[in-house]
């Protein structure tokens, strides 16, 4: 059998080169064998694939012993939140059929464990893998039963909870999941709040006829920001194909790295758990720092990756983990990541501070201004790495290896790490209030990295 599709995080790739149902069927029988469990949560995305892997998937968990929940068309935080919500039901994990903002034509998994807790390569997911290589794959004497629910009610007076809703402003937005599953969701919440709301490319669809929703890549922006300025919105929300990230558009329908996101959700969730630890990635950190110790928290960095500030989190308590890639985590969301909590805290926060979304971010965006994450194609990432310590070595920068490479010095900063996803290598810098020299040092670092941007 192909198992190519493993990863370091997650299942992925081709249908049905390197996934199929006889695949998906053996993840099934391997996760019930591994975690000896006894009620597994499962869901899937809009793809057209979706549902025929999530049954044989489902199929698999049963022939193995295990009963299963399948709540249907759903975004991956759903499968977390019944996870870790019905923990003490007696639920041992959960996996999400998903290929997220992968192009069409591919598909995967994601997978937890009890109490919501990622399974990654060195936590279970190589085991599984390990267990259907050796066709290790018992069938129970007594099948488990599957159920089917789709009653999200729980999920929604949850992601309610964190707001007051009563005291939120009137706003107009726009709310584009890019035809991906977060649409739903949209629609259950909207009666519950005081907004208008403006949905496009709301409609699941699987042939996603405006594109794969990834709006990180910059074409994917234009349709969001568009409708920003045609419905003179307040704000405008994006989502990718499982809504496990979301996106933000100011009223002028400019785009919002998220990585000015990590620091405002960290000072509206500070002021309701003040003093509270608080994790970030190493990518981009200045700013961060910055706002968290200014709201009187503990910044705690934790190499990039869901596996890793999932961890960072429980170890330190953290009220939140945030990642520049729009991974937004919350410690009574099983320390899970969200698309749909960071849009309500942010509404929230324009309505306690009477600001808009560019008052909250442009001052920390002057401050702080950084390049955004630049991708390169090279071919031997150990070599550019070591080619770029020792050309900067003779300024004698504060360094950390984390993750990847990070030089600091007065000014500027810089990281560049080796994808854990894909085969590229990716840079980011910042300064100190000097968005001339954050050209100036991408240029210089371009030269070293010597690859092709991707």
């Amino acid at each position: 059998m192909n198992l190519s599709a493993f990863k370091s995080y997650d299942v992925r790739g081709p249908v049905p080169e390197a996934l199929d149902t006889d695949l998906a069927r053996a993840i099934g029988l391997a996760y019930v064998a591994e975690f000896k469990a006894r009620q597994v949560v499962i869901g899937r995305d809009i793809r057209h694939e979706s549902e025929e892997l999530a049954t044989a998937l489902a199929e698999g968990l049963v022939a193995g012993g295990a009963d299963v929940l399948d709540i249907g068309l759903c975004g991956t935080e759903e499968v977390y939140f019944a996870a870790f919500s019905r923990e003490a039901a007696g639920v041992d994990g959960g996996i999400m059929v998903t290929a997220s903002h992968n192009p069409k034509g591919h598909n995967g998994m994601k997978f937890v464990g009890r109490g919501a807790r990622p399974i990654g390569r060195d936590t279970g997911l190589g085991a599984i893998r390990a267990r259907i290589e050796a066709v290790d794959l018992p069938l129970a004497d007594t099948p488990g039963v599957l159920r089917h629910h789709a009653d999200k009610s729980d999920y929604i007076a949850h992601l309610l909870g964190y707001v007051d809703v009563a005291h939120l402003p009137w706003l107009k937005l726009v709310a584009d999941p890019g035809n991906g599953c977060a649409g739903p969701v949209v629609e259950l919440l909207r009666p519950h709040l005081p907004f208008s709301i403006e949905l496009i490319n709301g409609e699941p669809d699987g042939d996603f006829p405006n594109g794969v929703p990834n709006p990180l890549l910059p074409t994917m922006r234009d349709l969001t920001a568009g409708a920003v300025r045609a419905f003179k919105a307040d704000l405008g929300i994006a989502w990718d194909g499982d809504f496990d990230r979301c996106f933000f558009f100011d009223e002028t329908g400019r785009f919002i790295e998220g990585y000015y996101l990590v620091g405002l959700l960290a000072e509206s969730l500070l002021t309701k758990t003040p003093g509270a630890p608080v994790v970030h990635d190493p990518r981009l950190t200045w700013n961060t720092v910055a706002q968290v110790e200014a709201a009187g928290g503990k910044p705690v960095q934790s190499p990039t990756g869901h596996a890793f500030m999932k961890q960072a989190m429980r170890q330190a308590d953290a009220i939140y983990g945030g990642e520049m890639s729009a991974h937004h985590y919350f410690r009574e969301f099983g320390y899970c990541d969200s698309g749909m909590i960071p849009w309500l805290l942010v509404t929230e926060l324009m309505g306690r501070t009477g600001k808009t979304l560019a008052e909250l971010v442009d001052a920390r965006m002057a401050a702080f201004p950084c390049s955004g994450e630049i991708n390169f194609r090279v071919v031997d990432t150990v070599e550019v790495l070591e080619r770029i310590e020792a050309h900067y070595a003779g300024d004698h920068p504060a360094i950390d290896r984390m993750d990847g490479f990070s030089a600091a010095f007065p000014d500027w900063r810089f990281n560049v790490r080796a994808s854990n996803t894909e085969p590229l290598l990716r840079l980011n810098v910042e300064t100190r209030g000097d968005p001339d020299a954050v050209a100036r040092h991408v240029e210089t670092l371009e030269a070293l990295i010597g690859g092709e941007r991707a």
